[in-house]
C-alpha cells in the first residue's frame, strides 16, 4: 500500500516486482552516472581551455562512440531478461479469470466447478473503520500464497486494465480477446490496485484487492464460498 508523500514503489511482494524494482534502481544508477560525466565535462570546459590535440583526438571519439553502446548493452539484457520472465507461464496452481465491466470486476475460479462472483468498491457510507477510501470492495480475490497463479484477463464492454503495482502486474482487459499473466505472492497480506486504462465516468470507481492467503485458508475460504 502506498503512502502520501511516497517517491518510491510499493514493497514489492512477488518476484517479477522485486526484479523490477532492482532494474530500476541500476537504470537510476547508469542515469546517474552518465548527467555526472556530462556535467564534468560541461564544467572542465568552461574553465579549462582545451587543447587541439584533445578535441580531435581519434581515442576520444573512440571512447565517446564505445562507451554509449557499453551503456545500453548493460540496460538492455537486464530489461530483456525481465521481460522474458513476466511473459513465461509455467504450470499455474491456480487460474483465475478477470472480466472487466463498466465499472466494477467480475471474477471466475475455473479450477472449480461454481465459483465466481463481481467486485463492487465499497461506497465511503459503508466503509468499515480502518479501510481505505476508494480501494476497497465488498468481494476481495483471494489466493494462496508461494503458489504460482495465472490471471486470463478480458472485459465485456470498453478497453480496461488489471493492475495491481505491488505485484508488478498489470494487463490490458479487451473485449472480445484473453489476454493473460502470472505471479507469485511471497507474504501474505492484502494488495490494492486499480483499472489503469480510462473507460468512463467512473473509472475511477473500480478498484482490485488481492487477499494472499496461507493454502489452508484458501481452501476454507473456497469450500465456504462454493457450497
Amino acid at each position: 500500500m502506498a503512502n502520501h508523500s511516497q517517491f518510491g514503489f510499493q514493497d514489492a511482494s512477488s518476484p517479477i516486482m522485486e526484479e523490477l524494482v532492482e532494474f530500476h534502481d541500476h537504470a537510476l544508477m547508469v542515469a546517474l552516472a552518465i548527467c555526472s560525466l556530462v556535467l564534468y565535462l560541461l564544467a572542465l570546459m568552461l574553465m579549462e581551455k582545451l587543447s587541439s590535440n584533445t578535441v580531435d583526438a581519434q581515442e576520444v571519439e573512440l571512447v565517446w562512440t564505445i562507451l554509449p553502446a557499453i551503456v545500453l548493452i548493460m540496460l538492455a539484457l537486464p530489461s530483456l531478461q525481465i521481460l522474458y520472465m513476466m511473459d513465461e507461464i509455467d504450470e499455474p496452481d491456480l487460474t483465475l479469470k478477470a472480466i472487466g465491466h463498466q465499472w466494477y470486476w467480475t471474477y471466475e475460479y475455473t479450477d472449480f466447478e461454481d465459483l465466481s462472483f463481481d467486485s463492487y468498491m465499497l461506497p465511503t457510507s459503508e466503509l468499515p473503520l480502518g479501510h481505505f477510501r476508494l480501494l476497497e470492495v465488498d468481494h476481495r480475490v483471494v489466493i494462496p500464497m508461494e503458489s504460482p497463479i495465472r490471471v486470463i484477463v478480458t472485459a465485456d464492454d470498453v478497453l480496461h486494465s488489471w493492475a495491481v503495482p505491488s505485484l508488478g502486474v498489470k494487463t490490458d482487459a479487451i473485449p472480445g480477446r484473453l489476454n493473460q499473466t502470472s505471479f507469485i505472492t511471497t507474504r501474505p497480506g492484502i494488495f490494492y490496485g486499480q483499472c489503469s486504462e480510462i473507460c468512463g465516468a467512473n473509472h475511477s470507481f473500480m478498484p482490485i484487492v488481492v487477499e494472499s492467503t496461507p493454502l489452508n485458508h484458501f481452501e476454507n475460504w473456497s469450500s465456504l464460498l462454493s457450497s
